[in-house]
């Protein structure tokens, strides 16, 4: 007797991670859009997520303004009104600071809660769930940039060139969103949101306020002033001063491209791949 011939049984495409790959590149996109429109409709159904986004800008403006403003501003020979022109691009900075480790917060939420299982399960592509966390990410920094900037107008903050307003918000996007990769990464391998938020609280908080954001840098010690010639946010909130009130741009323009550049080329693939094979 002849034995039995066995046909093997395909493996569906949606359990495989082999067909990722096979997506192609326009299904990407419809699935990318698809997760924005889902993403935005969460935060619609939960307005409560927007606070931080709207809030956020509102405290820490009239916080340093009407705190250390006085202060800190005669010690630059001008007053408050000289720190308001000072400070708001120093904030503009920490937008995307400060929404990327929201991103990474969130995306672990889902995971607790199973959302992310369910995605992993649809034949669609592994990336396009990252890139709509990083686009409605980015969107709510938007907003938060905006009520920045209409609570600096109130406070006094005169905008010089316009232009150089919109490229500072366009160079806060770029560094944001790959500030973004390492959070979605965080969010992927600590065990809790908790985890992710202290992590982020012990990488943002010596990074915030060992730069330029909120006073020059002169007056401090020699080992700070070297460290803050390589932070990020520093150069992000030079670029941003020079590019709204007049002052060098292109040394803190090009320092924050390739800050930008390198996290996103190591960050990226590590994110995707962490995600694709969490168990």
């Amino acid at each position: 007797m002849s034995a039995a011939t066995v046909t093997p049984v395909p493996a569906p495409a949606a359990s495989a991670d082999l067909s990722d790959p096979r997506i192609p590149f326009r299904a990407h996109l419809r699935h990318t859009g698809a997760l924005v429109r889902r993403n935005l409709l969460w935060i619609r159904q939960d307005p409560e997520s927007m606070f931080d986004a709207v809030l956020f800008p509102v405290i820490f403006t009239l916080l340093f303004v009407y705190v250390f403003g006085g202060s800190i501003g005669q010690s630059m020979g001008g007053g408050q009104q000289a720190y308001v022109q000072y400070v708001v691009p120093g904030l503009m900075a920490m937008m995307g600071m400060n929404m990327a480790q929201g991103v990474g917060t969130g995306f672990n939420t889902d995971f607790n809660s199973g959302v992310m299982d369910r995605f992993r399960s649809l034949p669609i592509g592994r990336g396009s769930v990252l890139f709509a966390k990083i686009a409605v990410e980015l969107m709510r920094m938007l907003a938060a940039t905006f009520v920045l900037m209409i609570v600096g107008v109130l406070v006094g903050f005169d905008i010089e060139h316009w232009p150089g307003l919109l490229a500072s918000v366009g160079l806060s996007a770029v560094f944001g969103s790959a500030l973004m990769w390492v959070f979605l990464t965080l969010g992927v391998v600590m065990k809790s949101a908790q985890s992710v938020q202290a992590m982020g609280f012990l990488v943002l908080m010596p990074l915030q306020f060992g730069s330029s954001i909120f006073a020059p840098t002169q007056s401090m010690p020699g080992w700070l002033q070297n460290f803050t010639d390589y932070n990020p946010l520093s150069s992000l909130a030079d670029a941003a001063r020079g590019l709204m009130v007049g002052g060098p741009v292109a040394h803190g323009l090009w320092v924050t491209l390739a800050w930008s550049a390198g996290l996103t080329a190591v960050m990226a693939p590590v994110a995707v791949y962490k995600f694709r094979t969490k168990a």
